[in-house]
């Protein structure tokens, strides 16, 4: 009889929180696709603080070497993908064989649509989708997150986590010396630029189409892609560490925060030798990234699931259960038109500043209004 009492006590609330948490966490990361990066400058043209400057020259990404919030933007998405394979996906043979089928069917379907809706979202704008197909472009955000997401899944469902742990630190060694040390004509030999990396030779050789404004570079290439896996793998790691210590809330949090911090030194640390960049997706970016959205995760692991205020990111999660119509919407639609349309007789009456809080705001609104309508009738579009 007590056991009846305590199983819905224990297992049933602590899954919906933590499911709360990291939709959350992925509504405050595609937020910022929204719109909301602009709302910096807007508050530093207000109030001229330099926090707000600060805050909008950290939603730009790097030039090239280096690392801003907004960078993290991509990886974290990726990590929280591996997050929740991580919590939810176990190998395919403790399944009978034709469910093992059918959930392989269904990783092949959502990689072949990620990279369809990729393509889609390259050629959203201007003069739409080429008719040739040399001039299209294939690699892509949604193209890189399919691949992370389906070669972690397939480490997951038929090796070891064991050899899934060798197979993360063997990509960022390899991927490092690969760099570093071989070079193909005059391209690599730790090369790190956007002419001279080996990863040009990938693009210019596999890369199917075009690049993206047919830089000798793809920022989602061939050969980086690989490196991308990791930020997934150590996502899976993780899930599966907050599911085995998911009873001990405080034990969990201490730990995520260490990891985080060990992350974030071997990351900048390793940036002094092999340089952290976000278009070459180095494996100091790799380990810098993951070691940013560890602690995000942490800290709204904390917020959400352990003091439990769940209002705030209700707002949040409104966003992030229809991730993929949001990234989708910000290339299809012309937000920003939307609320030129509905809000431009206060944005030409409004002075300096106020203009694009009104008008990046609107946008944010329109966009979470139409996300909350999908919420609240329980239609989630996923992949």
């Amino acid at each position: 009889m007590m056991s009846q009492v305590q199983e819905p006590t224990v297992a049933t609330p602590v899954k919906k929180k933590r499911l709360l948490s990291i939709d959350a966490l992925r509504g405050f990361d595609m937020f910022w696709i929204l719109g909301g990066e602009k709302l910096f400058a807007a508050f530093f043209i207000i109030t001229g603080w330099s926090l707000f400057h600060i805050g909008a020259e950290q939603m730009q990404h790097s030039a090239w070497h280096g690392f801003t919030a907004y960078d993290l933007i991509f990886p974290l998405f990726i990590f929280l993908s591996g997050v929740s394979l991580g919590i939810a996906a176990k190998p395919l043979s403790s399944y009978p064989p034709r469910q093992a089928k059918a959930i392989l069917l269904q990783g092949v379907k959502r990689l072949v649509l990620l990279i369809i809706f990729g393509v889609l979202y390259n050629h959203g704008w201007g003069t739409g989708m080429p008719a040739s197909p040399e001039d299209i472009r294939y690699a892509s955000v949604l193209g890189r997150i399919g691949i992370s997401w389906f070669i972690a899944a397939l480490l997951v469902w038929y090796v070891s986590e064991r050899t899934q742990w060798i197979v993360a630190v063997a990509i960022l060694v390899i991927y490092w010396l690969l760099l570093s040390f071989v070079s193909i004509g005059e391209l690599g030999g730790g090369n790190f630029t956007a002419e001279g990396a080996l990863n040009v030779w990938f693009d210019q050789t596999f890369l199917p189409g075009t690049t993206y404004r047919n830089l000798p570079l793809d920022p989602e290439g061939i050969l980086s892609n690989v490196n991308s896996v990791v930020n997934a793998l150590i996502g899976v790691f993780i899930g599966r560490y907050m599911i085995k210590h998911q009873a001990n809330a405080q034990y969990l949090l201490i730990r995520l925060v260490i990891l985080a911090g060990v992350l974030l030194l071997l990351g900048y640390v390793w940036g002094q030798f092999f340089p952290i960049n976000k278009t070459l997706w180095t494996s100091s970016f790799v380990l810098v990234t993951t070691g940013y959205s560890v602690l995000l995760l942490a800290l709204f692991y904390a917020l959400v699931d352990v003091i439990c205020l769940t209002r705030w990111a209700k707002f949040f999660a409104v966003i992030g259960t229809n991730s993929i119509i949001v990234y989708l919407g910000s290339s299809l639609i012309n937000w920003q038109y939307t609320s030129k349309s509905l809000f431009g007789g206060l944005i030409k009456i409004a002075p300096a500043g106020w203009q694009d809080i009104i008008l990046f705001g609107g946008m944010l609104l329109l966009q979470w209004l139409v996300l909350y309508w999908l919420y609240c009738r329980k239609i989630f579009i996923k992949v």
